[in-house]
């Protein structure tokens, strides 16, 4: 705030909120922090105190998240009355989850929907967990501190992977030229290659790998900056991101190489608290029963609402947990061949790449050296500089 260029006032002689330069009416006080905070409340500025994430949060509130916070609990509400009902409202609901997809996907827009969905299935079930099954007495206190780790480590690494995808900026290729010394002709490089080639053991595909060590930088038509190789731009973001795999919905985000791998591990230990907590919640509900039988048949299930309310999300988590596990299985047979899913699109679009494993993956050959060299590359890669969009409000 400016105030006037007077004399700091002394200790008997206070400063009033009539002597501020941008309000000349008003209450006097004794309080200089209440003058200054009254003058950010007349600028409309929020206060130095507010949390950046509160206020992130609060700036990206959108009317998307309502339906998912009030109909998710109605519906499993509703689908726990009867098998029939949740047979119905358990098939419907991927379904409604499917064109909401498809109809955000066609505008090219960001949504919360589908991560508030994840993050508000994931306490509702917990919460499910801690006070319906725990008094049940089934559960001892060992295996609710490993559900309730893999909670807290699921939401760690999704905190981790919204960091940010390493977006191309303005001074990434300058960086690059500058680090670059010798050129793309130069004997150092090519002894490079030829180094890089030998111990690899790839002799036969020495082509492939120099043409893959080698490859220029693309100009963007749309952000109009030079990127690096295997680098995509992604039209929901509206960004180019290095080494672009895809736009994830589930996080709001696209996974790029500074996040590729914090996704990977967000998937796998999501999988295994997932895969995990659904064992003890049947166990619990159906303890006569087979594990793999008691999703099916589970006698007595539906004499109470608790027993009938967890089993529906026993169901509910199962749906959402196969829908993951597709993806992880195609994200490790991508890094396996070392393709990206952009360049997977692209393959099948230019009609380029070899179908492998019934479909499953398509393999480019343009980058693939084997499936150890592979996990090794994807592994140690270098993580992509953190660019100046990064901050509190891509957390959500």
């Amino acid at each position: 705030m400016k105030w006037e260029k007077l004399k700091p006032p002394e200790p008997d002689d206070p400063m009033c909120c009539c002597e501020c330069d941008i309000y000349q009416s008003g209450c006097c006080c004794d309080c200089e922090d209440l003058d200054e905070a009254f003058n950010r409340w007349l600028k409309d500025k929020p206060p130095k105190c507010q949390s950046p994430v509160f206020g992130a949060l609060i700036d990206n509130l959108e009317i998307s998240m309502i339906p998912v916070l009030v109909l998710l609990p109605l519906l499993l509400q509703v689908a726990s009355l009867h098998y029939l009902l949740g047979v119905i409202i358990l098939t419907a609901l991927p379904g409604l989850v499917l064109w909401y997809y498809y109809a955000t996907h066609r505008k090219k827009r960001r949504t919360l929907f589908f991560l508030t969905l994840a993050l508000y299935s994931l306490a509702y079930m917990y919460y499910l967990f801690i006070t319906e099954i725990l008094p049940r007495g089934d559960v001892s206190q060992l295996q609710v501190c490993t559900v309730t780790a893999g909670m807290i480590l699921t939401v760690i690494s999704l905190i981790h992977t919204k960091k940010g995808p390493g977006f191309v900026t303005t001074t990434l290729p300058e960086a690059h030229s500058e680090s670059q010394e010798p050129k793309k002709d130069s004997p150092q490089l090519n002894g490079f290659i030829q180094s890089q080639v030998s111990s690899l053991g790839l002799v036969g595909e020495s082509q492939t790998v120099k043409k893959a060590l080698t490859a220029k930088w693309s100009r963007c038509p749309v952000c109009k900056i030079t990127r690096p190789p295997r680098a995509g731009h992604c039209r929901t973001c509206g960004s180019c991101v290095q080494r672009l795999d895809h736009h994830c919905i589930w996080i709001n985000s696209c996974v790029g190489q500074a996040n590729h791998r914090s996704f990977l591990l967000t998937l796998s230990v999501f999988m295994l608290t997932s895969l995990y907590g659904i064992s003890l919640v049947l166990c619990s509900l159906c303890p006569r029963q087979y594990l793999m039988t008691s999703l099916f048949y589970c006698p007595g299930v539906y004499s109470q609402s608790s027993t009938a309310l967890c089993f529906t999300c026993a169901w509910y988590s199962s749906i959402i947990t196969g829908g993951l596990l597709y993806l992880l299985v195609v994200q490790v047979l991508n890094i396996s061949f070392n393709v990206t899913e952009r360049e997977t699109q692209l393959a099948l679009r230019n009609k380029t790449g070899q179908s492998r494993l019934c479909g499953l993956v398509i393999d480019t050959g343009e980058y693939s050296r084997g499936f150890y060299q592979n996990w090794v590359e994807f592994l140690t890669m270098a993580d992509a500089s953190v660019s100046p969009r990064s901050s509190v409000t891509d957390l959500v």
